[in-house]
């Protein structure tokens, strides 16, 4: 495939950025969109130029640092990470434009990364179990519903990428707190700090300047992960629970 790029570049954090265009060609279907990153980038070596900075570790779709906003929409066409979108999901003489997530949050680093920390200081901030359990039990010990174990494995496969933010018109984290909420809340060694939990992480998730949540939906449709939207409804839960045992 030939195709026509329209990458975001931006040297720093207080440079000015704009959109650059990059033809691309002999791009095979079977690559992957960080593949086809590659192969630009070591174009514009050859040539002398920048390469374009983006995020990317394990490219197996588990640690989300491919944050890249593709065409409008969070990770691309598919419902699934960056770096897990083949180039079989566009046509030849495509013209494809990439963006870095765009959150008062996540300020920009260079070109299409942005500093995603504010997530890992909303987990700091209460999403832990900090009760000394001992040693680690017998596991028929401590019995655990099959719902609630189902419902904390699904909400524990967030991994933090940030496309709910990214998707969100105001920006907000909730589905991302609303899924570490509800991973430890399903389960009997959170409970102790449950209440305490949610108010510290709210605080967080405002302090770090996420909007607010309208319960529009995007965040889901956007999740590589396909975390649920009623992981909101249990943090609202959690939080109006919290209210009423503090009175």
């Amino acid at each position: 495939m030939n195709l026509t790029l329209q990458i975001w570049r931006q040297d720093g954090p207080n440079a000015q950025g704009s959109m650059v265009t990059y033809p691309v060609s002999d791009i095979s279907e079977d690559m992957s969109f960080l593949e086809m990153l590659d192969v630009l980038n070591e174009s514009l070596i050859e040539k002398g130029e920048e390469p374009v900075a983006f995020d990317s570790d394990c490219r197996e779709g588990i640690c989300g640092m491919c944050s890249l906003m593709i065409n409008g929409q969070a990770h691309g066409p598919e419902v699934t990470t960056t770096c897990q979108l083949h180039m079989r999901s566009f046509s030849d003489g495509d013209t494809i434009t990439v963006e870095p997530w765009r959150a008062a949050a996540f300020p920009p680093v260079r070109d299409l990364i942005v500093d995603r920390s504010a997530l890992d200081r909303v987990i700091q901030a209460g999403g832990y179990v900090s009760v000394n359990t001992g040693a680690a039990p017998e596991a028929n010990n401590l019995q655990v519903r099959k719902p609630s174990a189902d419902r904390a494995f699904d909400a524990a496969t967030c991994i933090g990428c940030g496309a709910c933010v990214a998707a969100c018109p105001n920006a907000s984290g909730m589905l991302f707190l609303g899924a570490k909420i509800t991973h430890l809340g399903e389960l009997p060694q959170g409970q102790s700090q449950r209440s305490a939990r949610v108010v510290k992480m709210l605080n967080q998730h405002d302090a770090e300047d996420f909007g607010g949540c309208q319960n529009l939906g995007e965040c889901a449709a956007a999740c590589p992960k396909e975390i649920p939207l009623d992981v909101i409804n249990q943090l609202n839960q959690d939080f109006l629970h919290s209210k009423k045992s503090a009175r």
